[in-house]
């Protein structure tokens, strides 16, 4: 309950809205506002803050907004109605309300939005001629690893919080910028052991949510593990290439595959897992293998205790095709 609790208080839970008038913008009565053309006025909690603040609040535009659209600014219909106001003359822009700053506060975006260390904008904030803006959008931040904030462990299995789980044991996270990092999760890695090889898409591929996306390969045997998510191959981890046994070691970080681009988000992502489903299916996946290692070894102990790395590797008999078609519903 005190974990809940300060994650109420970091993002913002608890906060009451009523419907307001367009005069009441501004005001002291609460946050204003604007949705579907409804005013709304917003008290957040006092404590709270938010954990992916909007580049409109950090520019100190408004008092309050987290980022709901995964830092991709270009697809947020909030930021789209901002700009639409500031043409008409109603409202001033994030980069004139940081061109009124000092200079020496006047920062990069990618370090208002907390996505990078403070740097101080050379451009004046006009990002379309920024060399190290369109850096970091393709090359940086597509390249970078990410690390979950936590982890649950379901018998001896890695299952972090906030990231998507499709049924074929893919995982897929959402990162700044809108793009789509996917990985395999640590129960298929650990099930089949470290790989010789990944046969990854290629940059442009298309993928088809629940066909074929890629494949895993050990010595003679082959695995294709199904596509959690629709979109198109923006950038390939070729590290992997080179060592695929870094999945195994950070499966949730620099063990990741691929990054895809989906015009629509949170409609790709609406099938899979996340948070308390995917730690019950994980349970329900590991009951599944027990019994399947109890038919070929005989009873397990009792006592709750974890299932080793390499299950394939140790109990062969249990065979390559029967754990691909069980667990990575695998043809």
């Amino acid at each position: 309950m005190a974990e809940k609790d300060g994650r109420r208080n970091q993002i913002g839970y608890g906060s009451s809205y009523r419907k307001g008038q367009k005069q009441e913008i501004g005001g002291r009565d609460g946050i204003g506002t604007v949705l579907g053309g409804q005013v709304w006025m917003v008290k957040p909690d006092k404590e709270a803050k938010a954990t992916h603040p909007c580049l409109w609040m950090q520019a100190g535009v408004v008092e309050f907004k987290n980022c709901n659209n995964f830092y991709d600014c270009t697809s947020c219909k909030y930021d789209l109605g901002m700009k639409k106001a500031v043409e008409r003359g109603k409202q001033m822009s994030w980069q004139d309300a940081m061109r009124r700053r000092p200079d020496m506060d006047r920062v990069c975006r990618h370090s208002l939005t907390n996505r990078i260390p403070r740097r101080t904008c050379a451009y004046d904030f006009k990002c379309a001629s920024c060399d190290f803006d369109q850096f970091f959008e393709d090359v940086w931040s597509p390249k970078t690893k990410s690390l979950p904030a936590a982890v649950n462990q379901v018998n001896g299995f890695d299952v972090p919080e906030s990231y998507y789980f499709h049924d074929g044991h893919a995982w897929a996270r959402i990162e700044s910028g809108g793009l789509i990092r996917i990985g395999l999760d640590d129960f298929a890695l650990k099930l089949l052991g470290e790989a010789d090889a990944f046969e990854l898409p290629l940059t442009g591929k298309e993928l088809d949510h629940g066909a074929p996306g890629w494949g895993l390969r050990r010595k003679d045997n082959l695995a294709d593990v199904l596509a959690p998510v629709d979109g198109v191959i923006v950038e390939v981890n070729n590290e992997l290439r080179e060592k695929p046994g870094m999945a195994n070691r950070e499966p949730y970080g620099g063990g990741w595959l691929f990054m895809v681009h989906h015009p629509n988000i949170k409609k790709a992502m609406k099938p899979l897992m996340t948070d308390a489903d995917s730690v019950d299916w994980i349970s329900r996946e590991v009951a599944t293998l027990e019994g399947m290692i109890e038919e070929v070894a005989g009873p397990l102990a009792a006592d709750g205790g974890h299932l080793q790395p390499d299950i394939f590797g140790n109990l062969p008999d249990l065979g390559w095709n029967n754990l691909t078609r069980t667990f990575l519903k695998s043809k």
